[in-house]
């Protein structure tokens, strides 16, 4: 690549200041209607771009990968998870991926702590009784919730965003356990008073929330399946600020219309933007449009982490936030 030459496609509207930063940097193609690039587009852009800036709405698979040109050899992912892209098919190419870590971590964990809260206490249901003009005044036993304070909450994936949730939780008087596939470091345990649970069953099966914190690979793909959701204790609720395609959401809302839980908190779903019309119709689940990285702070620190990525490679470095081996 030759600097100041390089062509750079990017998927989707980013923030103005990033965009206008971009037209001065690069020979930037940008996306100014926000619509989702269709596979077709994918592969044009892939033929003739030397950088693509991808978001979780596009699917670059080895399909589009194998139509790449010479040139791609970055793809500088506008976002953390990558499993939008064919991690395989980028390496079999040669193609360098990065993504942009750690500032989303205090938004989503924002968001999965707003739901925490919002669905034992009917939050959104209260609302919606407020605005369909149902609201008959104050009753001492109409429209109950749950306390969260000294109830227990399971954390699945005690990453980045998992300890940043636990912090939250503890302030909030939870107790706080997770389960994840390596023990994290005694210190960790100890400033968030955390309990790990080697099994992942055996916490399902004995907290009062679950707060899904988990990327998704293919190890995690329906993590909780049918079987495991039925571990959940009727009293329980489940929160999802991950990504949906951890969840059995068949099972899930199986489990909803029967009572057998007793409420949801999504932002995320397995077919986004499709989401599961039988969802709808419930009142126990609380559904938002994967909000939860969506500050106006968060969206330019991403884009930021882009530029610094693409800026560092074309200068012939290891991008800071290169996706090397295991993602995460």
């Amino acid at each position: 690549m030759v600097k100041g030459k390089v062509k750079v496609v990017v998927t989707r509207k980013l923030p103005d200041s990033i965009e206008t930063r971009m037209m001065e940097l690069f020979d930037v193609t940008l996306n100014l209607d926000d619509t989702p690039m269709s596979k077709a587009q994918l592969i044009e852009a892939v033929k003739h771009a030397d950088v693509l800036v991808p978001t979780v709405t596009d699917d670059i698979d080895s399909a589009v990968l194998a139509q790449a040109g010479e040139n791609l050899r970055l793809i500088a992912n506008y976002g953390t998870g990558v499993d939008h892209i064919d991690l395989s098919s980028a390496r079999q190419r040669a193609i360098t991926l990065t993504n942009t870590p750690d500032v989303l971590t205090e938004d989503t964990a924002d968001m999965t702590m707003a739901l925490i809260l919002a669905v034992p206490r009917r939050v959104v249901e209260g609302e919606r009784v407020l605005r369909e003009g149902k609201w008959k005044g104050w009753s001492p036993t109409w429209m109950l919730g749950n306390r969260i304070h000294g109830k227990r909450l399971g954390i699945v994936g005690m990453g980045r965003i998992g300890r940043a949730v636990a912090r939250r939780a503890k302030g909030f008087g939870l107790s706080v356990h997770y389960h994840n596939r390596r023990r994290v470091h005694g210190d960790i345990e100890t400033e968030l008073e955390a309990t790990y649970w080697e099994s992942l069953d055996q916490m399902l099966a004995r907290m009062d929330i679950i707060s899904v914190n988990c990327p998704h690979t293919p190890a995690t793909y329906h993590l909780l399946s049918a079987r495991r959701l039925k571990l959940l204790r009727p009293s329980a609720y489940l929160v999802n600020t991950a990504r949906g395609e951890v969840i059995d959401e068949n099972a899930l809302i199986r489990l909803l219309k029967a009572g057998d839980i007793a409420g949801a908190g999504l932002d995320v779903f397995e077919n986004e933007p499709a989401i599961n019309p039988k969802f709808l119709s419930l009142d126990n689940v609380t559904l938002l449009p994967h909000m939860g990285s969506a500050t106006v702070e968060g969206r330019i620190d991403m884009g930021e982490k882009v530029l610094i990525n693409i800026k560092t490679f074309i200068d012939g470095h290891t991008p800071p936030d290169r996706v090397i081996g295991d993602v995460f």
